[in-house]
């Protein structure tokens, strides 16, 4: 169903006739909404403690109206719908805060539980007009694992406290007795509770830039301007980028390879997309039934809401050009685009109450490249190639002198390839968010960072290569254990009209000089002083032919290191004249990219999705083998 489509526990915007706004006050209404959203995530930069929020940017910051619409498009956010459901506007007060995690009753809004959220109301003469909100990615909720994220949960009580919308300030004075509860139940106490008041006060600030726009302007003026910006949005999809798609029923797969409790197999995310004039319907029926371990993604709340803002800006890639989508902010109008129709209750993105999330991740990120597979079937593959680009490593101990360290990081991969160009390298899905400096976690915790560099043919090959991933290593300096949460260990990031997949994601650990794999999901694996874990991310999917890949830029790739030069020959067909100094030898690299075209079985897929996937099919997996 549409979010709009019926009643819900909150107010809903009513249906109102288009009204004609000052231009340039738009402008300055539109302008003010970015630089507050801006001002509000420097603030929290500056001022919170972790090395997840401070140094890997892992929070984002969303400006909603009083109908929970989400204003600002500069990055995704959770919602406050949950709040005003628990929390009726008239009873609110300025200087209330709000604060939840539960991911079962936050309407959508929380994927896991190290994601507490804070929300405060905008008021203006005396009403909520607005609501600001901040979620971080924290350290550490509690739970059976150092991080919350235990990757072999089967429910959610193992992983750490569970928040529903409760007030955490009431007319500006905290309730002691939360704070003492939430501090109670993590790791890092005082790290969690400068967090939460580095971004409380950054969206108590950003409430009182909201409230100056009202009084500068006024309620009437300032609400159409807003209607006006979702509708800009709203209006952009239906002109210039659902006309790309034709009319007609599509249908694609596409799958998490583990779950961290059963055997390694293939947990199926289905997608039918109906187009139809301008509108799109999203059918996820098909999809599998929710897992045994943590992978499950509560997504079939307030109709989708969030999962439609989450999906959507993959359309942006259908812009005439690449300037034209980066200009594409996508707010609430783009619910009104899109029809969301969930399965039942107990699949991967419908779970039932308490099946365990914190690696929802997995199922979050896989609705990207869903909706990117479909919609390639329907464009003629003109849509990227996959990418994977998140997963969470860490260590945990006691240090030298006796004192307890956590050390939490996410790390990014390569994008995929597109019809313009390749595929960037290291990048992170969470916006502005990097891997955590070596000279950071070299001062904070017993560990060296011996290497970081882009993972050597991670790319999956394309006329244009998918982005590189990282190759990190870290020297452990006392006897401690790993954290990993991850996917595609076995099932690359798939390529696009021709393209091939990327690698996919791998981290070992030394074991007497012999590195052995530890898979995607590591409660702590021991570690000793001394040994080194690789950690190297996914190559984003290639898109277009690689034979078809112009040779100087194969070149380029192996000068820069990005390439072998056995993967320029065997996968790119070009051939060096001089393997140490490379030069390109015209006459073999022809014919021998004419013989590995005519050994070809055919046309190539739409989409490739590696040789792990057909090792899944056929059951040539096995469980990871942990030590005792």
């Amino acid at each position: 169903m549409n979010v709009h489509a019926k009643q819900w526990p909150w107010p809903t915007a009513p249906d109102r006739p288009r009204r004609d706004v000052d231009p340039i006050v738009l402008q300055i209404v539109e302008g003010t909404l970015n630089s507050i959203e801006a001002e509000i995530e420097y603030a929290i930069e500056r001022t919170a403690r972790s090395p997840m929020i401070r140094e890997a940017h892992d929070y984002r910051v969303g400006l909603f109206d009083r109908y929970c619409r989400k204003l600002t498009g500069r990055s995704y956010s959770a919602m406050p719908n949950a709040v005003v459901r628990d929390f009726p506007p008239e009873t609110m007060q300025p200087g209330d805060v709000f604060l939840m995690n539960d991911t079962y009753l936050t309407e959508g809004s929380i994927g896991h539980l190290p994601d507490l959220c804070s929300t405060v109301p905008v008021f203006h003469q005396g009403e909520v007009v607005a609501y600001i909100q901040a979620f971080g990615h924290h350290d550490d909720i509690g739970g059976r694992v150092p991080g919350s994220m235990p990757g072999t949960a089967v429910t959610v009580f193992e992983e750490g406290l569970a928040i529903p919308p409760v007030k955490l300030y009431s007319a500006g004075v905290r309730n002691e007795g939360i704070f003492t509860i939430v501090k109670r139940n993590t790791r890092v106490p005082d790290m969690l509770a400068a967090d939460l008041d580095s971004e409380v006060q950054a969206c108590l600030m950003g409430a009182r830039r909201m409230a100056e726009l009202f009084e500068r302007f006024g309620r009437d003026t300032v609400e159409a301007c807003f209607q006006a910006i979702l509708d800009k949005c709203r209006d952009i999809f239906r002109r210039e980028l659902l006309p790309k798609i034709a009319d007609g029923e599509y249908s694609w797969v596409d799958y998490v390879e583990h779950d961290g409790v059963t055997d390694p197999k293939l947990h199926k995310l289905a997608i039918t997309m109906r187009k139809q004039a301008d509108r799109i319907t999203l059918d996820f029926n098909g999809t599998d039934p929710q897992s045994s371990g943590p992978i499950n993604w509560p997504a079939d709340y307030a109709g989708g809401a969030f999962l439609i803002k989450w999906i959507a800006p993959i359309l942006r890639n259908l812009a005439d050009t690449p300037e034209r989508a980066a200009e594409i902010h996508v707010n609430e109008g783009v619910c009104e685009v899109f029809d969301i129709i969930f399965p039942p209750k107990g699949t991967l993105i419908t779970p039932e109450w308490p099946a365990a999330t914190n690696a929802r991740s997995f199922v979050l990120l896989r609705c990207l490249g869903l909706l990117a597979g479909v919609v390639a079937q329907a464009v003629d593959g003109r849509m990227p190639a996959d990418q994977e680009t998140i997963r969470y490593t860490g260590f945990y101990g006691t240090d030298k002198n006796g004192r307890a360290f956590l050390s939490r990081e996410v790390l990014g991969g390569g994008s995929g390839g597109r019809y313009y160009a390749d595929g960037n390298d290291a990048i992170h899905i969470v916006p502005d968010s990097r891997n955590q400096p070596a000279e950071f976690t070299e001062t904070r915790f017993p560990l060296l960072v011996e290497k970081l560099a882009l993972r050597t043919d991670s790319g999956g090959p394309g006329k244009r290569r998918g982005g590189l991933g990282y190759e990190k290593h870290y020297r452990a300096l006392v006897d401690c254990r790993t954290i990993v949460t991850a996917d595609r260990v076995r099932l690359g990031c798939y390529g696009v009209n021709g393209g091939k997949a990327g690698l996919p994601f791998c981290v070992s650990i030394d074991l007497e000089g012999k590195p052995r794999d530890l898979g995607g999901l590591v409660d702590g694996e021991p570690v000793l002083a001394g040994q080194i874990v690789r950690v190297l991310t996914t190559g984003g999917g290639g898109w277009g032919d690689p034979l078809q890949r112009e040779p100087d830029l194969v070149l380029r790739d192996v000068i820069e290191g990005k390439v072998s030069p056995a993967a320029a020959r065997d996968d790119y067909g070009v051939v060096f004249a001089d393997a140490n100094e490379p030069t390109i030898d015209a006459p073999a690299t022809k014919a021998l990219r004419t013989k590995l075209a005519s050994e070809r079985r055919g046309d190539a897929p739409m989409i490739d999705r590696g040789a792990g996937f057909e090792k899944m099919l056929s059951g040539q997996v096995r469980p990871w083998i942990r030590s005792a």
